[in-house]
């Protein structure tokens, strides 16, 4: 007789939100405001770090960031070319970052020398979505360029996010990408959403984008 255990799950989550919240503590006792950063490989998640950053600086705030990925550094030097404190979380084989490994980056950021946080997670557009981090809000990035149909095939992720953004703007004429339908199935799946078009190359949309970020 095979024995299942139902809770296993369950008992993962409320492990996984625990942590969570305890470091939505911790960041808040630093005055640090964080914010993840979810989406698929190549939607421009560290482009919009790289964007933000400059924009952050100029109303005296400063920024840092913890770079999830499978494995590798890319990211992370990009980040870390900015010149903020960052941290380079590989998961190894896992498509997502959990709250314990956030908690361990957390423990190795200057925390005093930070007020944005930009936590990024894995390109994935499924695995992080049922595991909070920590972060008082959650920004969805996709990308023109992965066709007007990927809302409508990852709705989970965009009922659990705050704010949504369409990047790469000036590609979709070229592959024929509706953008005014990208944004009506996330409107369906979270009408409360916000939702930016932007342009990494003019930086169209990025201040408006930040303001939403920081109300």
């Amino acid at each position: 007789m095979h024995h299942i255990d139902v809770h296993v799950e369950k008992d993962i989550y409320d492990v996984n939100n625990r942590l969570a919240d305890a470091n939505a503590a911790h960041l808040k006792d630093h005055g640090i405001r964080a914010f993840d950063l979810l989406g698929a490989i190549g939607s421009g998640k560290t482009a919009t770090i790289e964007r933000l950053v400059p924009l952050i600086r100029k109303r005296g705030l400063r920024a840092g960031a913890i770079a999830g990925d499978v494995y590798g550094d890319d990211d992370f030097k990009r980040i870390v070319a900015l010149d903020v404190p960052a941290y380079n979380a590989n998961t190894g084989k896992e498509c997502h970052l959990d709250a314990h490994l956030v908690e361990h980056a957390i423990d190795h950021l200057p925390l005093d020398e930070i007020d944005v946080l930009f936590i990024e997670n894995v390109g994935n557009m499924v695995c992080p979505t049922d595991f909070r981090l920590g972060a008082e809000k959650r920004i969805v990035v996709i990308s023109s360029t992965e066709g007007d149909d990927v809302v409508n095939k990852h709705p989970m992720m965009f009922r659990s996010s705050n704010i949504g953004v369409i990047n790469k703007v000036d590609l979709a004429p070229f592959i024929g990408s509706d953008l005014d339908r990208m944004e009506a199935d996330m409107r369906r799946y979270n009408p409360e959403m916000k939702i930016f078009r932007t342009n990494m190359k003019t930086g169209e949309g990025l201040e408006a984008l930040l303001d939403a970020i920081l109300a």
